[in-house]
């Protein structure tokens, strides 16, 4: 009788529910690195933004309350608001529904801050 190389019905499936548990294990984990990719793009918004307020402020002499005057785009998903701009500083908020804190701020100079934001020039988030 000849002998059939290969592997039984019961090897592939041990091999199978090995896979399962491993990404039972990997996609939690996954999906809490996504929204910290989320946060990290709220920030980077923020600091181009105030790239952007500060070049208009160098052509202007005051701040803007309009992302289209700066030419500034937000990331996808990311929800910027610029809350007060004078020619003495400028604030602003931005979110992003899935991500981890959701809500970041910052202002520049002598003007009120959006909340979270606490110390000038410092992102905070919520």
């Amino acid at each position: 009788m000849a002998r059939r190389r290969g592997f039984t019905l019961i090897e592939l499936l041990v091999v199978v529910v090995v896979i399962g548990l491993l990404a039972m294990i990997a996609l939690p984990k996954l999906g809490g690195t996504k929204a910290r990719a989320l946060s990290a793009s709220i920030k980077a918004d923020l600091h181009s933004l105030a790239t952007a307020q500060e070049v208009y402020l160098s052509e202007w002499a005051t701040y803007s309350t309009d992302t289209a005057q700066l030419a500034f785009h937000a990331s996808s998903g990311v929800q910027l608001t610029i809350v007060d701009a004078t020619a003495n500083g400028w604030s602003a908020t931005a979110t992003h529904p899935a991500a981890i804190p959701s809500t970041c701020a910052m202002f520049i100079g002598s003007i009120a801050p959006a909340e979270p934001a606490t110390s000038a020039g410092i992102i905070a988030c919520q």
